[in-house]
């Protein structure tokens, strides 16, 4: 089995979030902005968030067991879904609940520039972050668009940061934007309709990584390219006659199962049979590591024991 890769990603999110959720709440005290309280609280559920996709992954390299034949993969895909759901719960909620607060009982911010040093400060730590991710995530091995990625990334301590550090930047522009109205025009309703956005852009990203989160505890199949390319391979072998669909489940980013039913030459011997089995199972491990389980059906075995 391959040596893990660190989480590089997650451990920089980790740091940047822990630090930037401090500076806005100090900022925050000093200023009495709104949505500089919902910027910290934004940063804080972020830092969370990182500390529970370690602890994901952590438990998600365990060895099978006798309860659990196939690994506890799937562990981190438990744990991206609570992720998304504190982003809502907790961030997205609290924050429109602050900013409806400043809302109904406003407050004129006394001096912005705390606020914006802090924001410059975000914005910076969070895009070398978001930078980061997005290396991680462009590094995989498939094509497509940007939003195409994420939908078909199968690790979620990569695009559930990229998916926090993207609405991270968001709310920090949204901060920025509440402060500097709310100061130049003397207008408090800014700042905590500002705080208001912060929480509904959490709101929305959370809905997104709960859809994302939710397949793949389902047990979301491979990308149609790896499906098609072991149909091919399979279809090469001269011992193959007909390949029928593969089905495929994802237990880990890089752990996937593969069932294939295969109906042999009538030609082939039951050793030479075993022989294109083996075959067969090592050229699919050589050219995709990640297809660690594999189940070979002999349709033509599995019909003449019927008719026996």
């Amino acid at each position: 089995m391959p040596r893990p890769e660190r989480p590089t990603a997650v451990y920089g999110a980790l740091i940047a979030n822990f630090l930037i959720a401090i500076s806005k709440f100090g900022a925050a005290f000093v200023t009495g902005s709104s949505a500089m309280i919902a910027e910290g609280i934004h940063s804080t559920v972020d830092t969370g968030n990182e500390l529970l996709l370690l602890l994901g992954l952590s438990r998600s390299r365990r060895p099978p067991d006798a309860r659990h034949p196939f690994g506890y993969g799937k562990e981190l895909y438990f744990w991206g879904l609570i992720v998304a759901v504190v982003l809502f719960g907790v961030g997205g909620g609290m924050s429109v609940y602050e900013g409806i607060l400043h809302l109904l009982h406003p407050a004129a911010i006394t001096d912005p520039f705390w606020n914006y040093l802090v924001l410059g400060i975000a914005f910076v730590a969070e895009g070398a972050s978001l930078v980061i991710a997005l290396h991680k995530l462009f590094s995989m091995r498939r094509d497509g668009s940007f939003l195409e990625r994420m939908q078909r990334s199968k690790d979620p301590s990569v695009f559930i940061v990229v998916a926090e550090d993207t609405a991270a930047l968001a709310g920090v522009v949204v901060a920025f934007l509440g402060v500097y109205l709310g100061h130049r025009l003397d207008n408090p309703y800014f700042d905590g309709a500002a705080s208001v956005v912060i929480g509904l852009i959490m709101a929305g990203v959370a809905a997104f990584l709960v859809y994302e989160s939710r397949g793949l505890l389902l047990g979301e199949s491979a990308d149609p390219e790896l499906v098609a390319d072991i149909e091919e391979l399979a279809a090469a072998d001269a011992g193959v006659r007909q390949v029928f669909s593969p089905l495929t489940m994802h237990f880990g980013p890089k752990d996937v199962l593969l069932n294939i039913e295969l109906e042999f030459q009538p030609s082939l011997s039951a050793e030479e049979v075993a022989a294109t089995i083996d075959r067969l199972e090592a050229a699919i491990r050589e050219r995709h590591p990640q297809v660690r389980r594999i189940f070979i059906e002999a349709e033509a075995l599995r019909r003449a024991g019927a008719k026996g």
